[in-house]
């Protein structure tokens, strides 16, 4: 497999006959893992990250071309370290995700960019904004969780009992957490919609809504599918990173971030996107009624729209 991106390095502004409008590659990290990348859009548009949720991987729902198109934006999606088709990167932390996402920003020729996460993937926003912010335009944060026993918030008030029980097994007994996660991305590979059934009482109402949508609920799937196709060691270690310290604090993130939650979320409560938006300076954050955790999927249009907005200049 060529290492290589399918274009020529510096994004040139005349066509190339070998793009694709959607294209897989590997890219290499720094410590020389494979990272699997994809791209969707046009590489002349403004390039956002897209960091999917857990268990989640690089095919997960997008914007469909046309809409990417529309907006200008060029989504550069990858596995994160044992998902997918992405190398494993043992005892990571969330913060380590910024050394991945800098090495393929790095290959793809690209100085600026902006972050967009959703859901397990807004924690790696936040680190990218936190520890790039020489090369971090603007972040997001969709239906995100907050730092591990942050300091003022009941991390546990309002989520889902089988996230409780895997969030507490990971901090105290990890080994029980890899067995239990082994057997259920057995059941995934085996039957990627079996996942829906796992979460389908824990659901509200508005997410039950969402997954009816066959379309959504064959890309989730996918994703889910495509997360553990040779292990579930990447979704293992996003659970003991998020239960653990992060490796950086919110706070010293300096560049525009937009911290959107759904109100009846119980897979990542909102008392958490409310503890972020106290704890980074000058973020803003959208609370939508009605809606729940993958509400996130509906706003992701007008999210890359806000993240692609021309910086106001100083005065």
């Amino acid at each position: 497999m060529d290492f290589s991106p399918p274009f020529p390095i510096g994004r040139p502004a005349v066509p190339v006959k070998a793009f694709r409008p959607v294209s897989f590659y590997y890219a290499r990290s720094v410590d020389d893992r494979r990272l699997a990348v994809q791209l969707s859009g046009d590489y002349r548009r403004e390039p956002v990250f897209y960091l999917h949720g857990t268990p989640g991987s690089r095919v997960g729902p997008r914007p469909t071309n046309r809409e990417l198109t529309d907006r200008n934006v060029w989504l550069i999606s990858c596995d994160r370290p044992g998902d997918g088709r992405s190398d494993r990167l043992e005892s990571r932390t969330v913060a380590d995700v910024a050394t991945d996402v800098e090495a393929i920003a790095d290959g793809l020729g690209l100085e600026r960019f902006a972050v967009l996460g959703r859901s397990g993937g807004g924690p790696h926003a936040l680190a990218c904004a936190a520890l790039l912010p020489e090369r971090v335009t603007r972040a997001a944060a969709l239906v995100s969780l907050a730092p591990w026993q942050a300091q003022g918030l009941d991390w546990f008030a309002g989520m889902a009992d089988s996230n409780v029980d895997a969030y507490t097994i990971a901090a105290a007994d990890p080994e029980l957490l890899t067995a239990r996660f082994v057997q259920a991305a057995a059941k995934i590979k085996a039957d990627p919609a079996s996942h829906f059934a796992n979460l389908g009482q824990e659901m509200p109402a508005p997410d039950r809504l969402i997954v009816a949508d066959v379309g959504i609920r064959a890309m989730l799937a996918q994703s889910f599918a495509e997360a553990v196709r040779t292990s579930a060691d990447g979704w293992i270690d996003d659970v003991l990173a998020f239960s653990s310290p992060w490796g950086f604090d919110p706070a010293a993130i300096d560049v525009p971030v937009l911290l959107w939650h759904g109100e009846d979320d119980v897979f990542s409560p909102v008392a958490h996107t409310h503890w972020l938006v106290r704890r980074i300076p000058g973020a803003h954050m959208e609370i939508r009624p009605g809606s729940a955790h993958l509400g996130a999927l509906e706003v992701l249009p007008d999210i890359l729209s806000w993240l692609i907005r021309p910086m106001p200049v100083a005065t």
